[in-house]
């Protein structure tokens, strides 16, 4: 039997990124789901939320496909950040990082409709923020970088320079796990290597 096609219902390049250095080429199908529709304040269930309410948009357009959703927030002492609105927020989210510790929440689901089964969970990641200066956030912020992420920093760009430490798994925080993904393969019966796309 033929494996099915891996589409990614997200439009994050860094997570296509991660997919491809893994050797899967996933079809990118961007849910565009209005997310501001859920309203939840416990971060673990809120990211599984979305990351299924993204995958099951996209589904019913890939009747023989597996569907990834994935969803990622930072909690820093409860309270949850997503995106900053715009630059005067990412200095301020900074301001309020530095020094501090975060949990990086990722909801990752995997829906396959060869076999009608979904499967949700959520990988969490510990990060450990520099004691950066005014001066370099606003330099970081000027880049555009944090406006773009959950968390307002990109582990695979410039913001990596200001994580002192991870604790967990390294890809979670890009946007995907990637030890969690080859597990959650494993549930449906797969191996991961099944979706490699390499040429013999």
């Amino acid at each position: 039997m033929a494996n099915p096609q891996f589409v990614l219902a997200s439009a994050s390049p860094a997570r296509r990124r991660l997919l491809q250095s893994v050797g899967i080429e996933p079809i990118v199908s961007p849910s565009d789901f209005d997310e501001s529709q859920i309203q939840e304040t416990e971060p673990e269930q809120l990211v599984q939320i979305l990351a299924k309410c993204k995958a099951e948009t996209i589904a019913p357009k890939f009747p023989s496909a597996l569907v990834m959703g994935c969803d990622s927030v930072l909690a820093i002492d409860g309270k949850i950040h997503g995106k900053p609105a715009d630059g005067d927020e990412a200095i301020a989210r900074w301001q309020m990082m530095r020094g501090n510790i975060g949990d990086l929440y990722t909801g990752h689901v995997l829906i396959d409709n060869t076999q009608d089964i979904t499967i949700v969970k959520c990988q969490i990641t510990r990060v450990y923020f520099a004691n950066i200066s005014d001066r370099t956030i606003q330099a970081y912020v000027a880049t555009g970088e944090p406006l773009k992420c959950a968390g307002a920093f990109a582990l695979e760009g410039f913001g990596s320079l200001f994580i002192e430490k991870i604790a967990g798994c390294h890809s979670n925080v890009i946007g995907l796990s990637l030890p969690l993904l080859r597990q959650m393969l494993k549930e449906l019966n797969y191996d991961v290597t099944d979706f490699w796309k390499i040429s013999h």
